[in-house]
């Protein structure tokens, strides 16, 4: 916003002005959130129906947090296998599985000789292409340690291609650094503080529902039960 205002100051741009520009930019960000309440649902969904995945990132905050304190946020950078499942969480699961419409700015042909001219309407089918098996082994499993190995270096913020749940360039994200903060302190909070379980014990069904965000098809039905001091618990 610093940016923005510093550059706007007195624009009129399209009809609107600096002020307005700002605002709906600042209510764009935070009413953002039904993408990261997909998000951590879905690594939710997929933690439960991998607990050998949980229990490792439930030790590696017991680890680092102990049992005798909650998460703070600055703990999250010690927490790289957590880092690592959100990744592939939404590697697997992203919240739009299309970056909506583009245009190209100018004639291109792609190596198999497929030409898109000049001022073609484009939409990136980002679920095909963080499933693509040319990129990714076994592209259907949840593998969070791939992250930690083979694709160690691979961001979620728009400057490594096969992995773009925000997007990329001009029009990514603008409330990606906020997305991130928020889902990894959220779903940090939630494993270290309670074990988590379906009724039964049995699977959380995978499906997903249509549209341009990629919502569950049905509600998640979990238990939790504190793991923790109950004196962690009373605010």
């Amino acid at each position: 916003m610093g940016v923005m205002l510093s550059i706007l100051k007195e624009s009129n741009i399209s009809g609107f002005d600096a002020d307005t520009i700002n605002k709906a930019t600042c209510l764009n960000i935070l009413t953002g959130s039904d993408s990261i309440t997909v998000s951590i649902t879905w690594a939710l969904c997929l933690l439960v129906n991998n607990p050998d995945v949980l229990k490792k990132a439930q030790h590696e905050l017991d680890n680092y947090i102990g049992k005798e304190r909650k998460v703070n946020e600055s703990d999250i950078k010690n927490l790289v296998y957590l880092q690592a499942i959100l990744k592939e969480s939404m590697r697997l699961y992203p919240a739009s599985a299309f970056i909506n419409i583009r245009a190209a700015k100018e004639d291109c042909t792609f190596s198999n000789g497929y030409r898109i001219p000049q001022g073609t309407q484009l939409m990136v089918n980002l679920w095909k292409i963080q499933r693509d098996e040319r990129l990714w082994a076994e592209p259907d499993k949840f593998q969070p340690e791939r992250f930690l190995g083979s694709h160690k270096d691979i961001d979620v913020k728009g400057q490594n291609y096969e992995l773009l749940p925000f997007g990329s360039g001009r029009r990514s994200c603008a409330g990606i650094a906020l997305a991130l903060q928020i889902m990894h302190l959220t779903l940090a909070l939630l494993l270290h503080s309670f074990e988590i379980s379906t009724p039964s014990n049995a699977p959380v069904d995978m499906t997903e529902s249509s549209g341009l965000t990629n919502m569950k098809a049905t509600p998640l039905e979990v238990l939790l039960f504190p793991r923790l001091s109950s004196k962690l618990y009373e605010n």
